[in-house]
């Protein structure tokens, strides 16, 4: 163990944040820059000899988080991110964007605040970086086997990264001008910036990774031809049908899905736009949906320069205290503020949206809604309560409800899909058709990036069984495997 009466003797030291009034001013990360190793070497010593780690059932990736926060502690950071990189290929991608499930099952935490375990694996590498102790892992041989990984997400990332190493040739498509994925386009620089993903891919070319943007697979390449070309076929598109706002006005000008939204300010970032198409510069904004995309939405209109931001939840306002029906070591729903809640804004829960209403030019300016409480397993409303609100800008961030079929994909490579929309499989992460897999939100449905990455490394691990036989890589989890959230 680490400092063994570190949680007895230091309290909790969460990540500082940059002021409110200097960060709306820029994209850069909201967190001061993690250089402070004292502080963090103390709050690796807050973990404690808890016998059981329940972090390590918390975290689907089997994070090796004693031992890691004990190497940090000592001081050994060339330690900690072998360790580390044992079990994660992108822990610089989950611990800035991971809601951190071990921490809610930090032993610790039954009675006191759990160890800051995301700060703690998010200095490691970052100081790895640093360093120089991140560098290309060739593989010694190749196996003359050749694999196509559909999408540069998390998932498809981590697959291909793994079957580099293992000695095949793999080729990321990515319908996109950038690889990344959502990491690249859906995540706002504020909660990462983009050199991260940058540094990693130039590791993966430097392994033997080939990748492919602008291609759409579906259209500029056929599931058939993939099929043909390559000895295996890995499907990690992503859950990305958005869920859409039937109500009247909804086709007025102004009302976008949040992934048409963000992705343009993002683009801003990389140089190609001076400002984005879709601004929320002067606007009343509103935001459907308070989950982490709707955070990233307000943090976006904030740095736009918004008149207002206003974000809307159909479910009741959390409660601060973790529930008693939620118990550890479950990750309870509580009452979460975010940086970008920190800049501003107001969050209004228990309330539906009736529709939409605009002027002469089709563009929207208000948004009606009503409050609703929930009776007989729906949400009912509530009468009397119905009022407007201002709506210049309105953002749908509701959620994804499963693969786009309508690429042609699914149809082209012949895969089944299951009841929830998404692309079935077997306990191998293997579809009906021989060779092809799925791995990430394309198989599991939306969810969250270290399921994405341990989804991919774990179809890795089955493509290179079925490519040789067997396979020294690990696989972390199941497909049927789920998170510990009620």
């Amino acid at each position: 163990m680490a400092d063994p009466k570190g949680f007895l003797t230091t309290p909790k030291q969460p990540a500082e944040r940059r002021p409110v009034d200097v960060r709306i001013k820029d994209w850069n990360e909201v967190y001061v820059e993690r250089s402070l190793l004292p502080i963090i070497t103390k709050q690796a010593g807050r973990c404690m000899d808890c016998g059981i780690p329940f972090c390590h059932n918390g975290c689907p990736l089997g994070n090796l988080i004693p031992e890691w926060n004990d190497l940090a502690y000592r001081d050994d950071f060339a330690g900690a991110i072998e360790r580390l990189h044992a079990t994660n290929n992108f822990p610089e991608f989950t611990g800035r964007l991971c809601p951190a499930p071990c921490e809610s099952a930090c032993v610790l935490g039954i009675n006191q605040d759990a160890v800051t375990i995301k700060n703690v694996e998010v200095t490691i590498i970052d100081k790895a970086w640093d360093r120089g102790g991140v560098t290309p892992q060739v593989p010694e041989r190749l196996s003359g086997k050749t694999v196509a990984v559909v999408g540069s997400g998390p998932a498809g990332l981590a697959a291909a990264q793994q079957l580099t190493r293992a000695g095949h040739t793999v080729v990321v498509y990515e319908r996109a001008d950038r690889i990344g994925g959502l990491l690249r386009y859906g995540i706002p620089e504020f909660k990462m910036e983009k050199r991260h993903i940058n540094r990693r891919i130039e590791q993966m070319r430097a392994e033997g990774t080939r990748f492919r943007t602008g291609v759409h697979v579906g259209e500029d390449i056929t599931g058939q031809q993939l099929r043909e070309r390559f000895d295996a076929v890995v499907v990690a598109a992503g859950a990305t049908t958005a869920r859409d706002l039937p109500v009247p006005g909804r086709e007025l000008k102004g009302v976008y899905q949040a992934m048409e939204y963000l992705p343009l300010a993002n683009k801003v970032q990389e140089g190609d736009f001076v400002e984005s198409p879709i601004s929320a510069k002067g606007k009343h904004v509103v935001v459907i949906g308070g989950g982490d995309t709707g955070a990233d939405c307000v943090g976006t209109a904030h740095r736009q320069g918004a008149a207002s931001v206003t974000q809307l939840e159909i479910m009741p306002r959390p409660g601060e205290e973790r529930p008693g029906h939620q118990p550890w070591p479950t990750m309870p729903m509580t009452y979460k503020v975010t940086s970008a809640h920190e800049e501003g804004g107001e969050r209004i829960y228990s309330v539906s949206t009736t529709h939409f209403s605009g002027d002469e030019d089709g563009n929207v300016r208000e948004l009606h809604l009503v409050e609703v409480e929930f009776k007989d397993g729906r949400f009912e409303p509530v009468p009397g309560t119905e009022r407007a609100v201002p709506a210049q800008l309105v953002t749908l961030a509701m959620g994804f409800t499963g693969t786009d079929v309508r690429n042609g994909l699914v149809e082209q490579l012949g895969v089944d899909l299951d009841a929830r929309g998404n692309i079935a499989r077997d306990g191998r992460f293997a579809t009906n058709v021989d060779g092809v897999y799925v791995c990430g939100d394309a198989g599991r449905g939306q969810s969250l990036i270290v399921w994405a990455i341990a989804e991919g490394r774990s179809a890795a691990a089955a493509v290179d069984g079925y490519l040789g036989g067997k396979t020294p890589l690990p696989a972390p989890i199941r497909p049927t495997d789920r998170p510990l959230v009620v």
